[in-house]
């Protein structure tokens, strides 16, 4: 017997291996021109993701995660749900972080509220023409702990500073000159009735600290000096609200300023507010993360226009919701 195959054994041997040679040839070809295809569209993702067209200095396939994120998060969550108290006992002085906005030490009498969008403004004693007319007067730099926080600036500081000088640059929501509204002093805060808070105030950089605040409520505030309806009835959807040199300013939803938690700061751990905490008015919105808690406000207008934000502009979730 021979130890070779027979010849039709041997065909079909070498047709067995031709057809394994050509499978995986095509095999080979199919693999390198989907690993190809899969290489452009792994590039070309990551290009849409991190190089494409900026919405307030994010790409915007990342700001529209955001954005997605803030919509599933208030429906879940509910802006309306409280934060936890705390006893006074377990309160602490907050440390001081952020500057931006509060970097020069102000006169506090030369300190106003400037409310704009205010129904029926003029019955108003405190109404005036202009709101932007008004002069804030300022010392010099402020001290934190007996360090100085030094700012270069462009013009004298006699007058008015120049705005918008920090990272984020001018808001598009300051006022133009010549708008009416009102001009409050923290006396007329003050006539509001006075509430205090133990909360805890979270910072988006990783770390949180109770505090006891004191002030009188936004919405006693909203109810005192309400916003002006719209034509069809409705009111405006926004409050914004800027420092007193337009260098810091933040939008909110009406709503989260009605939020029975969210106050008009002017007292902390039982006594005056210090300028380096946001002297003589700061928000506390104990739903929200620490950049959208805003000190020392010069400016609250009622709009219908989603404000600009300091934060949003460089990269930060405009909601901002814990």
């Amino acid at each position: 017997m021979s130890a070779h195959p027979d010849p039709p054994e041997a065909e079909a041997a070498f047709k067995s291996d031709a057809e394994v040679l050509a499978a995986s040839r095509k095999y080979t070809r199919r693999s390198f021109a989907v690993a190809a295809l899969a290489a452009v569209a792994g590039w070309e993702f990551c290009r849409k993701v991190f190089y494409s067209s900026a919405i307030g200095d994010q790409p915007w396939p990342r700001r529209r995660i955001l954005q997605a994120d803030a919509k599933l998060s208030r429906a879940i969550f509910d802006e309306r749900a409280l934060a936890p108290t705390y006893p006074v006992s377990k309160s602490v002085m907050l440390r001081t972080n952020g500057h931006v906005g509060i970097k020069e030490e102000l006169v506090p009498e030369s300190w106003r509220l400037q409310l704009v969008g205010v129904a029926s403004a003029q019955r108003y004693k405190q109404y005036v023409s202009d709101v932007t007319a008004w002069n804030y007067d300022y010392a010099g730099p402020i001290t934190d702990a007996g360090e100085l926080i030094r700012e270069e600036r462009k013009e004298a500081r006699a007058g008015k500073l120049p705005r918008g000088l920090e990272e984020a640059g001018r808001s598009l929501s300051t006022l133009p000159q010549g708008t009416p509204g009102l001009l409050l002093t923290l006396d007329d805060i003050l006539k509001l009735p006075k509430h205090e808070l133990v909360t805890e105030f979270k910072c988006i950089e990783g770390w949180s600290e109770i505090v006891h605040w004191g002030g009188v409520r936004m919405a006693d505030f909203l109810d005192a000096y309400p916003p002006q309806p719209k034509p069809d009835g409705s009111l405006p959807r926004y409050v914004y609200m800027e420092t007193p040199n337009g260098d810091y300013y933040v939008g909110y939803d009406l709503h989260v300023c009605r939020h029975p938690q969210t106050l008009l700061v002017t007292e902390m751990a039982g006594r005056p507010l210090l300028q380096v905490h946001g002297a003589p008015l700061r928000l506390h919105a104990p739903t929200k993360y620490g950049y959208k808690q805003i000190k020392r406000i010069g400016l609250i207008a009622y709009t219908d226009i989603k404000p600009d934000d300091y934060w949003t502009k460089l990269g930060y979730d405009w909601y901002a919701g814990l």
